[in-house]
């Protein structure tokens, strides 16, 4: 059996509260979608589909193809039922794999002991097979199995991303406190952004939503930036399938005349260092950079844009005492700069968020 060819179930999974963001960008791929869930979205295919996903995928953390269910009280039978699977025809010979789990089950405290069993389970199977030891470890560059276990019922998946797929690769400089790429993509969904008006992102520190917003707006996606995935390190990959979607991730780059990205900060370092992200994505052309305080960010006018602000909330940066007056300066800008526009305020902190 051909996996990359046979359709099975496929789960991408996601930070909670993205999945609506990610069932919309599985389908605007063309496929369609089973279940969706708190954590992710089920749906049919084969390896081949996981491929497309992997690479064109903004909200994802993984995506998982399902080898096996089965019941498992202990870590015994997840032992047992393992390595009676032919993962010979899953690892190529001299292939490298690593074991990640989601554990929840009343025998186990620690979850590093299942995934002991699982890489028994391999490695014992292999070393029968083929009379040699695989190789295993932690890093995450090769293939990768998971392990989903809850109660008596356990699954098993190859992981067909490996790293996961919600750092988008283009980031060299983090700043203090990033946003998740994967986040601040389901936030410009949230939007509702039309991706051709004004975006306007001030206390942009190192620039993660607006190199977001000019990536969504010209369809630049995550696979640009990253060469390396869990899908290659399986026993029948075929590396044609993967040059032919990733050709298509150059040649869906569309052009937006006129396209008004608005980045600011009061911090030069925080403004050099978004602009060499921003080439490092690709899109500095598309952004204005700016160094100044948020009310004095330049606001084109007459036009329904979108104001996008991430403050400080208090828990990692910033006095709460302080943040308040920041707030409510925030909200004057709104009302008296920002006529026709969206405003749009992301923060951890309700309480400072009514001011």
């Amino acid at each position: 059996m051909n996996l990359f060819t046979t359709r099975g179930e496929i789960v991408v999974t996601c930070p909670k509260r993205l999945a609506p963001f990610l069932e919309l960008e599985i389908k605007e791929l063309g496929f369609q979608t089973e279940e969706t869930f708190i954590t992710g979205v089920r749906l049919a295919g084969s390896i081949n589909d996981c491929i497309k996903l992997n690479l064109n995928l903004r909200c994802a953390s993984q995506v998982l193809y399902k080898l096996k269910q089965f019941e498992a009280i202990n870590a015994d039978d997840i032992y047992k039922n393992l390595l009676a699977f032919p993962w010979e025809d899953i690892i190529p010979e001299r292939g490298y794999f690593s074991i990640t789990s989601n554990v929840n089950n009343p025998t186990i405290n620690n979850s590093m002991f299942a995934n002991l069993r699982v890489k028994d389970a391999i490695v014992d199977r292999l070393r029968d097979k083929r009379g040699a030891r695989p190789s295993t470890g932690s890093e995450l560059t090769g293939a990768v199995i998971n392990l989903f276990w809850k109660n008596e019922n356990a699954e098993i998946f190859i992981d067909t991303s490996g790293e996961s797929l919600g750092r988008h690769g283009y980031r060299k400089i983090p700043g203090q406190a990033p946003m998740l790429e994967a986040l601040a993509s389901a936030t410009i969904y949230a939007t509702n952004w039309d991706r051709k008006s004004p975006f306007v992102n001030p206390m942009c520190g190192s620039g993660t939503i607006a190199i977001e917003a000019a990536m969504i707006a010209t369809n630049r996606r995550p696979g640009l930036f990253r060469t390396n995935y869990s899908f290659m390190h399986l026993q029948g990959y075929d590396e044609a399938v993967y040059f032919k979607e990733d050709a298509l991730l150059e040649d869906q780059i569309k052009d937006v005349p006129g396209l008004h990205i608005i980045a600011t900060d009061f911090s030069s370092r925080a403004i050099e260092n978004s602009r060499k992200n921003a080439v490092a994505a690709g899109v500095a052309n598309l952004i204005d950079f700016g160094v100044c305080d948020f009310a004095d960010t330049k606001i084109p006018p007459d036009v329904p844009g979108v104001f996008y602000v991430n403050p400080e909330y208090g828990e990692r940066l910033g006095d709460v005492r302080e943040l308040e007056e920041t707030y409510s300066r925030i909200g004057d800008f709104m009302k008296k700069q920002c006529g026709g526009y969206t405003g749009y305020v992301f923060t951890g902190n309700l309480e400072l968020a009514k001011r």
